[in-house]
């Protein structure tokens, strides 16, 4: 992955915006799906994303659903209530980010938003 310091911080942010769109998903399905989104460039690892996933866990942001498929055991993840409300205020927090990001970077930007 290209600049994965970049990405760091905002692996809960990726989570919580997929979670948001689709009404459950499983571990694997979320690294394929941000691979796709990303066309390869973001690598989601296990190492990433089971600790984020287990964190939205402790805060109740998300919740676990386990179901048996064959002999194999899947978990869903899926948003709670306090989960969506959370979506919206990172994804306006990465927004604000972004926004000052593009204006540092670049001065005629800058000059939009006064």
């Amino acid at each position: 992955m290209k600049n994965s310091n970049l990405y760091k911080g905002s692996i809960v942010t990726i989570l919580l915006k997929l979670l948001n769109e689709h009404d459950k998903m499983y571990g694997y399905e979320i690294t394929q799906r941000v691979f796709e989104i990303t066309n390869g460039e973001l690598k989601l690892t296990e190492g990433a994303l089971y600790p984020a996933l287990h964190k939205l866990e402790d805060q109740d942001l998300v919740e676990v659903e386990i179901v048996k498929i064959g002999k194999r055991i899947r978990k869903y993840y899926r948003l709670t209530e306090a989960g969506t409300k959370e979506t919206v205020k990172k994804l306006a927090e990465l927004e604000s980010y972004m926004k000052n990001m593009r204006a540092l970077i670049n001065p005629k930007f800058r000059e939009k938003l006064h």
